[in-house]
């Protein structure tokens, strides 16, 4: 098509939203397509940039009527790049991150567009959380739809667990609200099944307190001493209380970090109580266990533990990610996840174990699409590189370590921890992601908000 061909039907969408659309000749146009994932190079026909949420109904009817891909961005930085599309319609809902926190009914109001950075600022002040993921500039809306792992899982559940009720827009542009009591179904659907029902606008969370200074620290093992360390996680974890979460990460760290060029594992902690020396007591029987060669804990702001790691993850990166859950850290484990890190001596890519369990291991299994809620581990693999020339490598280690976790597994996939895969590849199966139980009652409510498939440019769930 030409130019000429295409400008009317841009104004026709210009026309009918508050906000900015950038075409493919507009200036700006490549800072609009941009996604936080530097492998993701789409060139979508439009970015509507919303003013609010009035923007968001005639943006999807412009994608029905042109029978446009349409994709969603919130924070943007989810790592399969689903917040872009070439030649449809984004719809990116960046500018609206408004956060209001009620202390005396205790919740906290998030437009979908904010980002883990907005939420926490605006809670800290109050003494209150809300339970969300690791790193900052995550989007709220992608991180709390796909469910929502981070520092805080074990005492108060996953970012979803915390949900009251979600705004949203739905294929027909109905504007809607649901909960407990309204759309019942949609909103089970909404704790884990991701973008796949409509175009959420804000969510309402149920805040918890902390801080805003939390007791936290790492412990750093030099390489001769990761054994010992992964013995004295499986001993330690098994009986720690809710209020401590940890999250064990092997890497061989940036410069800027300080911490010398050679692999590392950091065993990282955050205790969600005021009585910190309850929570240094538990640091000191892991210390016990396995003395580390460095440490740092000590009482730190909420709002810069949970940023520390933002610098591994800037804008434009190159990202693959694989993810698995597992229930045990034995030799056999240990000798997997050892050797491992052992061979990634290079900074771009990195793997995380989460330790599971307390209240998120409570929910049952049944109440969210969130599978595997008996899973003790939870191990994320993930490349953070620069260079192209770097790709094949990055991502056939963080594929070989996946595979090498496959005897170990307990089923499920985290869609947030799961990257875009190559064609060749097995992809996003929603049927072994969760289950056939759940992958039904999913198709159901796509069938009943979603019949054309309208929002498929995600971890998708066909409607039939």
């Amino acid at each position: 098509m030409t130019t000429t061909r295409l400008r009317p039907e841009l104004d026709d969408l210009r026309a009918r939203v508050s906000g900015t659309v950038v075409g493919e000749h507009d200036p700006g146009y490549d800072e609009a397509r941009a996604v936080w994932n530097g492998m993701i190079d789409r060139r979508p026909w439009a970015v509507v940039r919303a003013a609010g949420v009035e923007d968001v109904a005639p943006t999807i009817g412009y994608a029905r009527e042109h029978a446009l891909d349409l994709a969603v961005r919130g924070g943007g930085h989810n790592v399969a790049g689903t917040s872009s599309v070439d030649g449809g319609v984004v719809l990116d809902l960046g500018g609206l991150h408004a956060v209001s926190v009620d202390p005396a009914a205790g919740t906290v109001r998030v437009e979908a567009g904010a980002t883990l950075a907005h939420v926490d600022a605006a809670t800290e002040p109050h003494g209150l959380v809300v339970p969300v993921g690791v790193v900052s500039g995550t989007g709220i809306a992608g991180l709390t739809l796909g469910g929502g792992v981070g520092w805080l899982t074990r005492p108060y559940g996953l970012a979803a667990d915390n949900l009251v009720s979600v705004e949203l827009v739905t294929a027909d542009g109905q504007r809607i609200t649901a909960g407990d009591t309204a759309h019942p179904d949609l909103f089970w659907a909404l704790h884990g099944g991701g973008g796949n029902f409509g175009v959420v606008t804000s969510f309402t969370f149920r805040a918890r307190p902390l801080g805003p200074r939390v007791f936290a620290g790492n412990f750093l093992y030099r390489q001769d001493r990761w054994p010992q360390a992964w013995a004295a996680m499986e001993r330690w974890t098994r009986d720690l209380p809710d209020e401590m979460t940890a999250i064990s990460t092997s890497l061989t760290p940036p410069p800027v970090a300080g911490l010398g060029d050679e692999p590392l594992l950091l065993v990282g902690f955050a205790w969600a109580s005021a009585d910190h020396a309850a929570g240094e007591a538990h640091a000191e029987r892991l210390r016990a266990l396995a003395p580390p060669d460095e440490e740092e804990l000590g009482a730190v702001r909420w709002v810069e533990w949970q940023s520390a790691f933002d610098a591994l993850f800037p804008d434009g990166v190159r990202a693959y990610w694989r993810n698995t859950s597992f229930d045990r850290l034995d030799a056999a484990v240990a000798d997997v996840l050892v050797r491992r890190a052992s061979e990634q001596t290079w900074t771009g890519t990195a793997f995380d174990v989460h330790h599971l369990g307390g209240a998120f291991g409570r929910v049952p299994e049944e109440a969210t699409p969130f599978p595997n809620r008996a899973a003790r581990f939870w191990l994320n693999v993930y490349g953070f590189w620069s260079d192209p020339a770097d790709d094949d490598a990055r991502t056939a280690f963080v594929r070989g370590l996946a595979t090498d976790m496959e005897p170990f597994t307990t089923g499920g996939q985290y869609v947030n921890f799961q990257g875009a895969e190559p064609a060749g590849h097995r992809g996003f199966d929603p049927r072994r992601v969760f289950g056939a139980a759940k992958y039904r009652r999913l198709v159901d409510v796509k069938r009943r908000y979603d019949p054309g498939n309208l929002f498929h440019v995600n971890h998708n769930i066909p409607p039939g």
